[in-house]
């Protein structure tokens, strides 16, 4: 009936999806839902020896004229990372809360259709329209966007997202663009309603990561998504899927988080999930598989890059400059799990000792071969080294790995 000549259809935001345009004659323009396309992205990677997260951040700064006093970075600084890592305040301060936006009956149609599933069921935390994403953008900048930045790192168990955003699921769906998400922080600081640290922090997060994830995705794809440099293949805990409980007190809690509300925020992902999972060995694809399903701000592109390459360093470094690993002791400062935990973070042998120390060590001894080219894990290597009951620790590695296995950690 119809003579259609040219299908125009805007770029898809994953490999499998551009490729089966391609295939059908499908033409694209570009995605909006990014400054920085994927083609600007490789020119801008193409002349250089090593690709960092910090650089392109500063060159996205510069080239769109994002919080810049003439040439120079606000506040004479382009990273206020010093003053965003303060650890959970103890002072039992309230946390900015977010509107719950009232199920309507497409919502209701479309939840129920969805099969059983780990999780809870949707409440309207998420914004799914336009004009409920705006007003989740406008509630964060009046009320979340000031307090975020010094205790963006934070964790506290009885807060799931303390004074982050709740934007990613709306920008990842295309109900918010970048632009006017960074426009409106940077509009806030300029007012002074909030401090530089807190719009430059928040800033970094839009401007910087979630753009150089996605430049670093089509970069370095389709190869990236099948990489396993570490060898790791574990399958993944049962504790993460509901299937077991754990006294471990952060991922008891981390995961519950990921449970009732599709969601753990950055450091909870890296430092807890990631971190377990690094260490532990867990295969990758099945960690990402896991992740990309359980979030809400979930999708190829996100996790890939995230996963593949932050969390579990099965890219060798194409991400991040070393392994996000780390010992107990990180999340006792950082969080106000341990306290309550029946491991103790600063013990890595013994019944009590917490499994991230454990596993830390155990990591860097299965993967010194691999990791004795970085010279970022030096002093990591050497300290392992250094120590005389590191064959205990070996051992008691395995029976963590045995627990987390059986759903009895």
């Amino acid at each position: 009936q119809f003579d259609v000549r040219r299908v125009i259809a805007m770029e898809p935001m994953s490999w499998d999806g551009r490729a089966m345009l391609s295939r059908l004659g499908v033409e694209t323009v570009a995605n909006n839902q990014f400054l920085c396309s994927h083609e600007e992205f490789a020119a801008w990677a193409a002349d250089r020896r090593s690709l960092r997260m910090e650089d392109f951040y500063r060159w996205q700064r510069t080239r769109l004229g994002i919080l810049m006093d003439g040439g120079e970075p606000a506040g004479g600084r382009w990273n206020f990372d010093v003053e965003n890592r303060e650890p959970p305040p103890t002072d039992g301060r309230s946390w900015p809360e977010i509107t719950r936006f009232p199920l309507d009956a497409i919502d209701r149609e479309v939840i129920g259709r969805l099969p059983e599933c780990w999780g809870n069921a949707p409440d309207g935390t998420w914004p799914v329209t336009r004009r409920q994403a705006r007003h989740r953008l406008r509630e964060f900048v009046e009320s979340g966007l000031g307090p975020f930045g010094p205790h963006e790192d934070a964790m506290l168990a009885a807060e799931w997202k303390l004074a982050h955003s709740g934007l990613s699921s709306s920008l990842n769906l295309g109900l918010l663009t970048p632009d006017e998400v960074v426009e409106a922080a940077e509009a806030a600081y300029r007012a002074g309603a909030v401090p530089i640290n807190s719009a430059e922090g928040f800033i970094r997060q839009v401007l910087g990561w979630r753009e150089y994830v996605w430049g670093m995705y089509w970069h370095n794809m389709p190869a990236y998504r099948d990489l396993n440099r570490l060898d790791a293949h574990r399958p993944l805990p049962p504790v993460f899927t509901g299937e077991a409980p754990t006294q471990m007190a952060c991922v008891a809690s981390v995961v519950a988080h990921v449970h009732e509300h599709a969601y753990a925020h950055h450091i909870e992902r890296l430092m807890v999930l990631g971190n377990l999972a690094l260490t532990a060995g867990v295969d990758p694809q099945a960690m990402t598989g896991w992740m990309w399903a359980s979030f809400v701000d979930g999708a190829e592109w996100v996790m890939v890059p995230n996963v593949i390459g932050m969390a579990l360093h099965a890219d060798a470094g194409l991400m991040a400059t070393k392994p996000y690993a780390s010992g107990g002791a990180y999340i006792n400062r950082m969080s106000d799990h341990c306290a309550g935990c029946r491991y103790n973070p600063k013990k890595r042998t013994g019944a009590d000792a917490c499994p991230f120390t454990t596993l830390y060590w155990d990591f860097l001894a299965r993967n010194e071969e691999a990791l004795a080219a970085n010279h970022r894990m030096s002093r990591q290597l050497a300290g392992m080294r250094r120590l005389s009951d590191l064959d205990e620790v070996r051992a008691r590695a395995a029976e963590v790995c045995v627990a987390l296995d059986t759903g009895t950690l």
